[in-house]
């Protein structure tokens, strides 16, 4: 299992609308394709409005073939179109379990 931490800065006063257009739309077009989200949270302390989110994947070939399938979605074109809008900052890690992690 891989892990994908996806980690965005929303711009200032913007973290209500951006919540309401993942929750009202965006996971229903995202879970069907993607399966695997593990969690989806907001900072408290430390570097505030940010929305990290982690999906979990069988391996990269399993990660680029559903990212392949999302970006092709006309949905998903049309969604992101509102949701970038609400994006100041976007980083992407691809993370791999140690042969000890309770994830693996």
């Amino acid at each position: 299992m891989i892990i994908e931490e996806r980690c965005y800065k929303i711009r200032t006063h913007l973290m209500g609308e951006y919540l309401r257009l993942v929750r009202e739309e965006g996971l229903a077009i995202q879970a069907p394709i993607l399966g695997n989200l593990i969690g989806y949270f907001v900072t408290e302390i430390g570097p505030l409005s940010h929305v990290v989110i982690l999906w979990g994947y069988s391996d990269l070939n399993d990660r680029a073939a559903r990212r392949a399938t999302l970006a092709a979605n006309k949905d998903w074109q049309e969604f992101t179109k509102k949701l970038s809008q609400c994006l100041e900052t976007m980083e992407n890690r691809i993370l791999i379990p140690t042969d000890f992690s309770p994830m693996q």
